[in-house]
């Protein structure tokens, strides 16, 4: 076998965009040659799939899996929902996340790294960006786990666009699934109003203490509108105290409670939030692949 240098796998890296366990295994299999090594690159189409990571992957579909006691939600993008919506997209996501739940790495990076039947996953993103023709990429994922005295709740809006899993204690998995829906459904940014940070707090109650002494308000009533405000936001943004979308008579905390049962936690995926989506311009896109 063949000693290669850090500077031949940077060098590699530098000439074909591929990371640095694909620029590795490629100057291995052709003994340090660094134009075989572009050569196999190509071959295997890892080039190719390589020159399409600085796209912008913010369509996709979120996926979840229990098993036993341990349950996944993950994230994978595409860049288009044409892509998406295909079963080869799919049947990735599925095995993804059953690769997942069944070995429970770290982070993504660590996933990335973990053996499949076909080489690494990171390989079988890269086999599936070939297969597509667009970046195929594991953008994000959770691990819950859970005591044989709690229940996982999940739910996928619209096939994924949209998913929710949810961990109560007591209570049934009916009831944990409601609650996944309501996730799903509101939004809610924490469980109660005793996670929101400190400073998260402050700087709201800062904002409607100046909103309502622009209002004119003499400083007596402020704090007393003040307070009241700051209340109605901490239930807007907290799970327990949002108005349960089934039953608007009850909170989700009271309603959880009548099943015998409390929430605990949950994880929230909507499909490409928080990433800037580029504006397509078809004639550059066009020519682009012309010229390509």
């Amino acid at each position: 076998m063949a000693d290669i240098k850090a500077a031949q796998v940077m060098d590699l890296r530098k000439k074909t965009g591929v990371g640095m366990m694909d620029a590795k295994k490629a100057l291995v299999a052709t003994e340090g040659d660094i134009d075989k090594a572009i050569d196999f690159l190509r071959e295997k189409g890892i080039a190719k799939a390589a020159k399409k990571s600085d796209r912008i992957a913010a369509e996709g579909l979120t996926g979840i899996k229990v098993d036993g006691n341990k349950a996944v939600i993950v994230e994978l993008n595409s860049e288009t929902d044409f892509v998406a919506a295909g079963e080869t997209f799919k049947n990735l996501l599925s095995h993804i996340a059953d690769v997942l739940v069944a070995n429970a790495p770290a982070d993504v990076e660590a996933a990335l790294a973990l053996s499949t039947d076909k080489g690494t996953l990171n390989d079988e993103l890269i086999t599936a960006t070939q297969q597509t023709g667009e970046k195929v990429s594991l953008r994000r994922f959770a691990i819950l786990e859970k005591t044989d005295s709690e229940n996982f709740g999940a739910y996928l809006h619209m096939g994924g666009s949209i998913g929710a899993l949810v961990l109560i204690e007591g209570a049934d998995a009916e009831t944990a699934k409601d609650i996944a829906m309501h996730v799903a459904a509101v939004n809610p940014e924490f469980v109660s109003r005793d996670d929101v940070p400190a400073d998260r707090l402050a700087h709201e109650t800062e904002v409607l203490t100046q909103e309502a002494l622009n209002e004119g308000k003499p400083a007596n009533i402020v704090e007393k509108m003040v307070s009241g405000r700051v209340n109605k936001f901490l239930a807007e943004i907290s799970l327990a105290d949002q108005a349960f979308v089934k039953d608007s008579d009850m909170t989700v905390a009271q309603y959880v409670k009548s099943k015998n049962g409390s929430l605990k936690t949950f994880v929230r995926y909507e499909v490409g939030e928080g990433i800037e989506k580029k504006a397509n311009n078809f004639v550059e896109e066009v020519m682009g692949q012309i010229k390509g």
